[in-house]
């Protein structure tokens, strides 16, 4: 049998005795968000597991090998920006979710805007995060379609049953254990990964890159670098996935360690994960790596030029990478289902929640629509919509239910509209537009409401 069909037979083994161990949560509080009972460093490692997945390895080393070093700067404003806001929202938004308590990111803006507010930001979720989930399966699936002798939509199937197994049977806390192992494993082989391919570089030879180590330059326009990072800037406060990981530490103690360990280890994978990409375009010029035009496929093609030992390792963490961002974004959007679209006070429709979002994801990802990267900037692009709102939490008196649905649906269509037509007015980047229409609309219809 392959070795790698081995490997995710033990991987999914083991995750499965992880989810089963911890199941047994009987309300939505314990299902959705550990009974707020998460230590820092735990906390730490699923929310880099979560926020760091198959885009990191797969899709920011296919963009940092063709376009150099933009692609370290616009990953690192992502970093600059959660830990920003963190650090600042991130005790504001634990004591609110404690006092009131919250359970789904869509509740907080309930107790601010109301009901339809809450639905709104619900289904909008919904329809931003399955492109964004999608890229999850269809990371993994081109690496084991290259290395595993697996057909692409035989490898989505695979991804898809341990996405929904193992939220399924144990909710947040069978989500955060695995979290953690997987987060030690990603950062741990990316490591061993980075030393294999620099050993092979001749650093001498960096100015063969030319303008690729550079910004701005032909690819890295001021427009495309804030179309990119604009989106992911915000991250933090937008996408529910992230959002709901605020609620879950046991003390504002465990919140800051959080953190804090979560800086150190997203400094330390981005800077990793982009040198593996311009290392590997290095050697391409020197004829030592081979050309790859479709750039999510250049980690696939490291992994079958690799030693088998580190090619399965390497292949094992970006399919652990893609599957705990996977569940837990399927695990909070099923939690907005239940507690803000039907209003089910059980987890009955949470957990039948869980199986048909992942049904779809996985039918998005056998399409193939976008690269990586494109795909994830347009989830973040359309959920900036919220951003007024979770704003207005703290430093707006205005609005109601009007507003935030006015708020959010102006924003989406915005967004959707101008990225499906390619409209760019005057060049000004779709997320800045988004975001200026959205807070436009939120702050005129939020005056005339509070009238």
């Amino acid at each position: 049998m392959n070795s790698m069909l081995i490997l995710i037979g033990i991987y999914a083994v083991i995750g499965t005795a992880i989810a089963l161990y911890s199941k047994g949560a009987k309300t939505q509080e314990s299902f959705f968000i550990g009974d707020r009972n998460i230590g820092g460093v735990v906390s730490a490692l699923t929310y880099a597991a979560t926020t760091y997945s198959a885009f990191m390895m797969v899709g920011l080393v296919g963009l940092s090998y063709a376009t150099g070093v933009g692609a370290l700067g616009f990953e690192l404003v992502y970093l600059v920006g959660t830990l920003f806001f963190l650090s600042f929202y991130g005790p504001k938004i634990w004591k609110i979710a404690k006092e009131k308590g919250v359970v789904s990111p869509s509740g907080i803006l309930e107790h601010r805007y109301g009901l339809k507010t809450a639905k709104a930001t619900a289904i909008i979720s919904l329809i931003a995060l399955v492109p964004y989930t999608s890229v999850q399966l269809t990371g993994v699936a081109l690496i084991l379609e290259k290395n595993a002798n697996l057909n692409f939509s035989t490898g989505i199937l695979i991804v898809g049953i341990l996405i929904a197994l193992w939220a399924f049977l144990g909710g947040l806390r069978g989500v955060v254990l695995t979290d953690s192992i997987q987060g030690i494993l990603m950062i741990s082989v990316s490591i061993i990964a980075l030393f294999w391919v620099s050993a092979k570089v001749d650093f001498s030879q960096v100015s063969s890159l030319g303008n690729l180590m550079y910004v701005p330059n032909p690819i890295w326009t001021p427009k495309f670098f804030l179309s990119l990072t604009i989106p992911w800037f915000f991250f933090a406060l937008t996408n529910p996935q992230v959002f709901q990981r605020m609620f879950i530490s046991k003390d504002l103690q465990a919140l800051r360690k959080m953190i804090v360990y979560f800086g150190l280890f997203g400094v330390l994978y981005t800077v990793i994960v982009t040198l593996i990409g311009i290392e590997l375009k290095i050697l391409t010029i020197k004829g030592l790596f081979p050309l790859v035009e479709y750039r999510d496929n250049v980690t696939p093609t490291l992994l079958s030029i690799m030693p088998e030992w580190l090619s399965l390792l390497l292949a094992l963490s970006i399919m652990a990478a893609a599957i705990t961002t996977a569940n837990s974004i399927v695990l909070t959007l099923s939690s907005m289902v239940s507690r803000d679209i039907v209003k089910e006070k059980g987890i009955l429709y949470g957990k039948t929640a869980i199986i048909l979002l992942t049904a779809v994801i996985a039918l998005f990802a056998v399409r193939k629509v976008s690269y990586i990267v494109e795909l994830s900037v347009l989830s973040s692009t359309i959920l900036l919509c919220l951003l007024p709102l979770v704003f207005g939490l703290f430093h707006f008196k205005i609005g109601k239910d009007l507003t935030g649905v006015l708020t959010i649906l102006s924003g989406f269509l915005a967004s959707v509209i101008l990225t499906f037509f390619k409209i760019t007015p005057f060049g000004i980047p779709i997320p800045i537009i988004t975001l200026v229409i959205s807070f436009l609309v939120f702050l005129i219809i939020g005056k005339l409401e509070s009238q």
